[in-house]
C-alpha cells in the first residue's frame, strides 16, 4: 500500500484583478447602500412635513373661527376677511401670502399663523407687512395696516417680543384664543 498522506495544492496568492474585483463590488454595496439611506431619507422627510403641515392646519382651524370676536373685543369691527390671500404685483409676480386678512374702511389686520412661533417668523412678518404697505400705497389705499401673529406654541420670551415689534400676540386660550396686548400696548401702524 502506498503512502496514504494528502497532498496539498499550493496556495494561490491575490492577484491585482482579484484586489480591484473585491474593491469593485465594495464600491457597486456602497453605492447601493447610499441610494437606500438617501430614499429612506426623503421618505422621512417627506412624512414629517406633512406632520408639520397638519400641525399648522391645527393651528389655522384654532385661530381662524375666533379671530373676527376677538378683535372686535379690543374695538375692531371687520367688515371682510379672508384667508390665505395672495398679493401680486402688476406684472403678475407673487408678492406675498396673508394667512388671515381682516379689512374695514379705516383698518385692514394681517395676520400670520405658525404652529411655533419664532424671532424669525415675527421678522418675516415685518417684512410681509412693508410689502403690503408698498402695495396698499401703490394703489393709494390710505387705510391704517395693523398686524398681529398666533402660535400655538409661545414661550415666555415671545410673549415681550412680539408687542416690543408692534404686533398683537394671538394664542390658545382653553378651546378658544386669546389676543395679548400689554398694558399700554399700542400696535405698530405700518
Amino acid at each position: 500500500m502506498g503512502d496514504m498522506r494528502k497532498t496539498r495544492e499550493p496556495v494561490r496568492g491575490l492577484t491585482f484583478e482579484d484586489v480591484w474585483a473585491m474593491f469593485q463590488e465594495t464600491d457597486r454595496k456602497m453605492q447601493e447602500t447610499d441610494r437606500k439611506i438617501k430614499e429612506m431619507t426623503a421618505r422621512t422627510d417627506k412624512q414629517i412635513g406633512e406632520l408639520g403641515n397638519r400641525f399648522g392646519e391645527l393651528a389655522e382651524h384654532l385661530v381662524r373661527p375666533n379671530v373676527l370676536e376677538k378683535f372686535r373685543a379690543l374695538g375692531y369691527t371687520f367688515s371682510r376677511a379672508g384667508s390665505d390671500v395672495e398679493f401680486f404685483d402688476r406684472a403678475g409676480k407673487a408678492l406675498t401670502e396673508v394667512d388671515i386678512w381682516l379689512e374695514n374702511g379705516e383698518f385692514v389686520m394681517v395676520v400670520e399663523i405658525k404652529s411655533r412661533l419664532r424671532k424669525r417668523d415675527v421678522g418675516e412678518h415685518i417684512r410681509r407687512m412693508e410689502i403690503l404697505r408698498a402695495y396698499l400705497d401703490e394703489r393709494n389705499d390710505r387705510r391704517k395696516l395693523l398686524g398681529a401673529v398666533a402660535a400655538v406654541v409661545v414661550t415666555g420670551d415671545m410673549r415681550k417680543y412680539v408687542p416690543e415689534k408692534g404686533f398683537y400676540l394671538i394664542e390658545p386660550s382653553g378651546d378658544t384664543v386669546r389676543i395679548a396686548a400689554p398694558e399700554g400696548f399700542t400696535p405698530k401702524v405700518w
